[in-house]
């Protein structure tokens, strides 16, 4: 039976369970879209939400509440500026977990977890990236000859 169990330790101490849940969450708010195991995502989803809550309303108080969480000074202001109000609508549900099937080396199930809005990048901004590059290859050759 599984009474009475908060949550999932995931089989690691208390210290590297913290460190661990800290980066992914940092991770998330950074790219907004990451990679991982579905036990780790299901564990990490209860504290990025609450984060996500409290950047709705962007006080002092809650700042320094996130602080205690997330150690980088500009994904704490990215969360605040940027995630937050764009959250402000949503009364819940602010992240998404979608499998992706299961790990190579451990047959873990693997799952995409990502910000509920979050949008894939555009195809023309990678094709601009891939113009540059081939325009460095055409001085680089030129430079050459």
């Amino acid at each position: 039976m599984n009474h009475k169990n908060g949550f999932n330790p995931l089989s690691r101490t208390t210290a590297h369970r913290r460190a661990m849940s800290r980066n992914m969450v940092t991770s998330l708010f950074r790219y907004e879209r990451i990679t991982t195991t579905e036990a780790k995502a299901k564990e990490v989803r209860k504290a990025a939400e609450k984060l996500i809550t409290r950047a709705k309303v962007d006080s002092v108080h809650n700042r320094r509440i996130a602080a205690k969480f997330i150690a980088d000074e500009k994904i704490l202001n990215k969360l605040f500026t940027e995630i937050g109000p764009r959250m402000k609508d949503r009364n819940g549900g602010y992240t998404r977990i979608l499998k992706l099937g299961f790990r190579q080396g451990d047959a873990a199930d693997t799952v995409i977890f990502e910000l509920v809005d979050y949008k894939l990048p555009e195809a023309g901004a990678e094709d601009a990236k891939a113009s540059k590059k081939s325009a460095k290859k055409a001085e680089a050759e030129k430079a050459e000859a």
